[in-house]
């Protein structure tokens, strides 16, 4: 373990998942371009019951911008963070633009869990 590292933020976000459709179905395509990657709505149509996950991806995107204390605004950008699952199933933050730059002395670790109807998303910012 680094005994140099500390935690420098933590962030969780909770969204329930009829809200979440309700938003998709009202603003469709605005709404996914604005804050999905093209490979976080790939994904998410995949799936059999795609507004858990993009929910979740949602979430996780509130849970850093909240670790980064800046809320949507300074460095966050949507589409600066990308939630994407390793083989196994779990779930990682990708940071490209702003984001990776504002945040590149640290790490990002990332837990998901939901019902049918809610989804939380908690993130710890570890600064290296």
């Amino acid at each position: 373990m680094n005994t140099k590292s500390k935690i420098a933020g933590i962030g969780v976000d909770v969204v329930d998942v009829e809200r979440m459709k309700g938003v998709l179905e009202r603003q469709q395509d605005y709404f996914l371009n604005k804050i999905f990657s093209d490979m976080e709505v790939a994904y998410c149509k995949s799936r059999p019951r795609p507004y858990i996950h993009f929910a979740a991806r949602f979430a996780a995107k509130e849970a850093v911008a909240k670790a980064m204390r800046t809320g949507w605004s300074g460095a966050f950008h949507w589409k600066d963070i990308e939630v994407v699952n390793d083989a196994t199933g779990a779930p990682h933050i990708l940071l490209v633009g702003e984001v990776a730059r504002a945040l590149k002395e640290c790490k990002l670790h990332l837990s998901i869990s939901h019902s049918d109807t809610t989804v939380v998303a908690f993130v710890v910012m570890e600064q290296m």
